[in-house]
C-alpha cells in the first residue's frame, strides 16, 4: 500500500466531523423546509419535474409511477417510496390547506388508509400550482444549479408567489431538531403579507390582526387564543385543539354526541384509536352512559355518533371524551426552517419577512430580465422605423452589394467600397448610415411585407407599447412602492381566485371539567384460582360461598374496591393492579387472567405471595430466597403508584422463594433442598430497605437452597407432610439464625 495517500488523524475528530457533515446533509437536503418557498428538496423537485414534463392543470393526468421514476432519475436518487409519499401528502386536501396536486384515483383518506400504488394513481398540477410556484421560471429568476449527476439542472427554490411555509406548514424530522409548522388561511396570509407590505416595521400583534391562527384543513376549535401571540412571537409553543361537538335527539329520549370535525392531530389512524379509548372508557367502567358508538364518516366530511343512555349528562360525557381521549389534543409548534443557508426558528413576522424579501428579490430578476428584452426590442423596432423611412437607400444598398457582409458594412458604418449605386445622393446618403449590429441583422431579415402601410403602422403602435413598458418596468425597478403595488396586485388576484372561508375557530375555551360518579368505598373479596383467573366478589356473595370459595381458589383475602392488589414473583418485581380494573359480579363468573391486567407475565416469573396494599400498609414484609438471604421491609415501602417496582435486590442467580406479611408469626422455619431444617424467632431477622440484598438466614450446604419456608405460632401447633410422614414442626430443635440447621430424617 501506498503509505503516502494514508491520512492520519484523530478518531474523535473524524468522527465528530462525518457526523456533522451528515446531519447538515439531512437538515439542508432532506427535512426541513425552505423558508422562501416552503418546501422541501423531495417536494420542490417532484413539482418541478411535472413542470418539466408539461402535466399541467388543463392537461390530462399522467401515471403517479411516471413521475415518480423521472424524478429520482433526474433529480432526487433517494428511493421511490419518498418521493411518491411526497407527491401523496401535496394532494392530500385533509393534510395541506392549498394542495398542489391534483391527484386522480386512491390517494388515501381521512382514516389512515394509505394510497393505492403508484402504478395505479394518477396526477397533475393544480392551477395555482402552476400560477403561482412556477410560472415565471422561464424568466430567470432563481439560479439553477447541477443535479446530482450534473447531468441536468434543477432549480435551487421555486419563485413562489405566496408565503407557502405558512398556508401549507410543515413537519419533518431532522438530525438533533424537527419542525412543526400548523396551517394557516391562505387569505389570511395574502392579508398580513399586503399589510407587511405597506409597513416593514409592523409588530407580530399587528400581524395577528389579519392571521388569526392557525386553520386546520380538519376544522375543530383551538381554544388557547391568549397564548396564540406568544407562539407566533418565539415560534415555540403548544397549540391545544378539540374536534367539534354537536348534541342530536334520537328515539325514547336519548341524547346521540356527533363529532362532526376533528383535531387535526387525530387524522389517520389516531381516529380508529379515538374510537378504541371511548370503547375502552365503557369497558373499564369508567362510564356507564355509553349505547353504541358508530364511526358514520365518508367523503362527505366526518360524523362519529355515541349514543347515550336516556339519563346520561352530555355534557359532562363530553368533558369526559377532552380530558379522556384524544378528542382534546395539542399540537406541538416549532417554525423550525431554512432560513439564509442555515437553521432557525422563525417567529411569524420573520416567516413573512423571508417571503416578502423573496418576492422582491424574484420580481426585481423578473422585471430586470423583461427590460432587458424590451430594450433590445426597442432597438430593433427602432431600427425597422428608421429603414422604413428610408426603405429606397435600404434597397438600392442591397441590389448593390456583392454579400451579406458589404450590405451590412454600409449599414453600420457607412462603408460603401464595393457598393454600387444609381446616383450620387444615394452614395451620400448611404455614407451617413449608422444603424447598430442588431437593427441591421433585423433589416437584412426583414420580409417584405412588413413594407406594407398597415405593417408599418402596427410596428410603430408595437413601439409605443415596447416604451410604455420600458417606462414601467424602470419605474417598478427605481421604486419600491412600485414594486410593492405589482405583488400586492398579484396576491390580490390569488385571494379572489383561490382564498376559502377559515375552517378552524378560534377561542378561549374553558377548562374541561368532568366530575366522576363517586365510587362508594367498601370491602369486598379477591378470588384468584390456580390457573391464575382473578375477580371480585361482595362480601354477602363470599358468605353464602365460603366453602367453594376457599376450596377452589389459590388466594382468597379481603381488601378495599378503591385500593390495589400487590403481587410479589421469584424474580423480586412487585406488580401492582388497581382492584377496580378487575371483573366484579358473580361468583360463578370465570374472571380475568392476572396477566392481562397487569405487567406480570407467566411465561417470565412466577407469584410468590399476593395481597392488598391495604394489608401492606398495616405489616411489614418479610423476603426469604433460595440462597438464604432474607430481610424484614416496612410495608409502607410498597404504596407505589407504579404498575411495575423492584420490591427487592438480588444477587446473581437468586431469587425469591417467600414472600410474608407479619401478623402472628413468630418462628421462621427454613427447609434445604438437601433436607435440613432451621427454626429460629423472626426477631432475629433485621429490618432492611427494599433496595437491600438482606443477610444470611442459614449456612447452606454445597449446591444446596433453600426449598420451602414455614411459619410458627406461639402455643399453636404446626405439622407438615415431609417425604409421606407428618412433622411437627413447633418439635424442631430452636436454633440461631446464620447457622446450618439439623438434617432430618423420617
Amino acid at each position: 500500500m501506498d503509505e503516502s495517500r494514508i491520512i492520519r488523524t484523530e478518531y474523535s475528530e473524524e468522527m465528530q466531523k462525518s457526523f456533522i457533515d451528515y446531519a447538515m446533509s439531512v437538515i439542508i437536503a432532506r427535512a426541513l423546509p425552505d423558508a422562501r418557498d416552503g418546501l422541501k428538496p423531495v417536494q420542490r423537485r417532484t413539482l418541478y419535474d411535472m413542470h418539466e414534463l408539461g402535466i399541467r392543470y388543463d392537461r390530462p393526468y399522467r401515471k403517479s409511477a411516471r413521475i415518480v421514476g423521472d424524478t429520482m432519475g433526474k433529480y432526487h436518487p433517494h428511493g421511490d417510496s419518498s418521493i411518491y409519499d411526497a407527491l401523496v401528502v401535496m394532494s392530500q386536501d385533509f393534510k395541506k390547506g392549498l394542495p398542489l396536486i391534483d391527484g386522480h384515483g386512491n390517494f388515501g383518506n381521512i382514516e389512515g388508509d394509505g394510497a393505492a400504488a403508484m402504478r395505479y394513481t394518477e396526477a397533475r398540477l393544480q392551477k395555482i400550482t402552476q400560477e403561482a410556484f412556477l410560472s415565471d421560471l422561464d424568466k430567470d429568476v432563481v439560479d439553477f444549479v447541477p443535479n446530482f449527476d450534473e447531468t441536468e439542472k434543477e432549480p435551487s427554490v421555486l419563485p413562489v408567489k405566496i408565503s407557502n411555509l405558512l398556508v401549507n406548514g410543515s413537519e419533518g424530522i431532522a438530525v438533533g431538531m424537527a419542525t412543526s409548522i400548523p396551517p394557516h388561511n391562505l387569505g389570511e396570509v395574502i392579508d398580513a403579507t399586503k399589510a407587511y407590505l405597506q409597513n416593514e416595521n409592523i409588530t407580530t400583534a399587528e400581524l395577528m390582526r389579519y392571521i388569526k391562527g392557525p386553520d386546520f384543513p380538519t376544522g375543530g376549535i383551538v381554544i388557547n387564543k391568549d397564548e396564540l401571540l406568544d407562539i407566533y412571537e418565539t415560534g415555540m409553543g403548544k397549540i391545544k385543539l378539540r374536534g367539534k361537538v354537536e348534541f342530536e335527539k334520537a328515539k325514547g329520549g336519548k341524547t346521540n354526541v356527533v363529532i362532526t370535525e376533528i383535531p387535526y392531530t387525530m387524522i389517520g389512524a389516531n381516529i380508529s384509536k379515538f374510537l378504541m379509548d371511548v370503547a375502552a372508557l365503557s369497558e373499564t367502567k369508567k362510564t356507564q352512559d355509553i349505547v353504541d358508538i358508530s364511526n358514520q364518516s365518508s367523503k362527505e366530511g366526518i360524523r362519529i355518533v355515541i349514543e347515550l343512555r336516556k339519563d346520561a349528562d352530555p355534557e359532562n360525557f363530553v368533558n369526559m371524551l377532552y380530558k379522556k381521549t384524544r378528542l382534546e389534543d395539542t399540537f406541538g409548534v416549532n417554525m423550525l426552517a431554512i432560513y439564509n443557508g442555515r437553521p432557525e426558528t422563525m417567529s411569524l413576522r420573520q416567516i413573512i419577512k423571508a417571503s416578502v424579501d423573496f418576492q422582491f428579490e424574484i420580481a426585481t430578476r423578473k422585471y430586470t430580465n423583461m427590460l432587458a428584452k424590451e430594450l433590445e426590442r426597442k432597438e430593433i423596432q427602432e431600427g425597422l422605423i428608421k429603414a422604413c423611412n428610408v426603405i429606397d437607400l435600404i434597397i438600392e444598398i442591397l441590389r448593390g452589394s456583392k454579400d451579406r457582409a458589404m450590405a451590412k458594412a454600409c449599414l453600420v458604418e457607412g462603408k460603401i467600397d464595393g457598393i454600387k449605386f444609381r446616383t450620387k445622393e444615394s452614395k451620400i446618403m448611404a455614407t451617413q448610415l449608422c444603424f447598430t449590429e442588431k437593427q441591421a441583422n433585423a433589416i437584412l431579415e426583414m420580409r417584405l411585407y412588413k413594407l406594407i402601410g398597415l405593417e408599418i403602422e402596427a410596428l410603430i403602435n408595437e413601439h409605443e407599447e415596447t416604451m410604455a413598458n420600458i417606462y414601467r418596468y424602470e419605474e417598478i425597478l427605481e421604486k419600491r412602492e412600485a414594486m410593492a403595488m405589482v405583488i400586492s396586485s398579484e396576491l390580490d388576484g390569488f385571494k379572489k381566485e383561490y382564498a376559502k372561508a377559515r375552517k378552524t375557530v378560534i377561542e378561549n375555551g374553558q377548562e374541561a371539567v368532568y366530575k366522576e360518579k363517586e365510587i362508594e368505598e367498601m370491602e369486598i373479596m379477591f378470588l384468584m384460582d390456580r390457573f391464575g383467573y382473578a375477580k371480585t366478589i361482595d362480601m354477602a356473595t363470599y358468605e353464602r360461598n365460603k366453602e367453594a370459595a376457599d376450596t377452589e381458589n389459590k388466594y382468597v383475602f379481603t381488601c378495599k374496591n378503591t385500593g390495589r392488589i400487590c403481587l410479589f414473583t421469584n424474580t423480586g418485581q412487585l406488580h401492582t393492579i388497581k382492584v377496580m380494573d378487575l371483573p366484579f359480579g358473580k361468583f360463578r363468573d370465570k374472571g380475568v387472567p392476572i396477566d392481562n391486567v397487569s405487567n406480570f407475565s407467566s411465561e417470565k416469573e412466577q407469584i410468590v405471595y399476593i395481597t392488598s396494599q391495604k394489608e401492606l400498609n398495616l405489616c411489614p414484609v418479610l423476603f426469604v430466597t433460595a440462597q438464604s438471604m432474607m430481610k424484614i421491609v416496612d410495608g409502607g415501602e410498597f404504596d407505589v403508584a407504579k404498575r411495575t417496582v423492584a420490591a427487592t435486590k438480588l444477587n446473581d442467580g437468586d431469587e425469591v422463594v417467600s414472600v410474608v406479611a407479619i401478623r402472628e408469626q413468630r418462628n421462621i422455619v427454613l427447609q434445604t433442598k438437601d433436607g435440613f431444617f432451621l427454626r429460629f424467632p423472626i426477631e432475629e431477622i433485621p429490618e432492611k430497605k427494599k433496595g437491600a440484598v438482606g443477610v444470611r438466614g442459614m449456612k447452606l450446604g454445597d449446591k444446596d437452597l433453600i426449598e420451602q419456608v414455614y411459619y410458627t405460632r406461639n402455643a399453636v401447633e404446626t405439622t407438615i407432610q415431609y417425604k409421606n410422614k407428618k412433622l411437627v414442626l413447633n418439635n424442631l430443635k430452636p436454633g440461631k439464625r446464620d447457622t446450618k440447621g439439623t438434617k432430618v430424617r423420617v
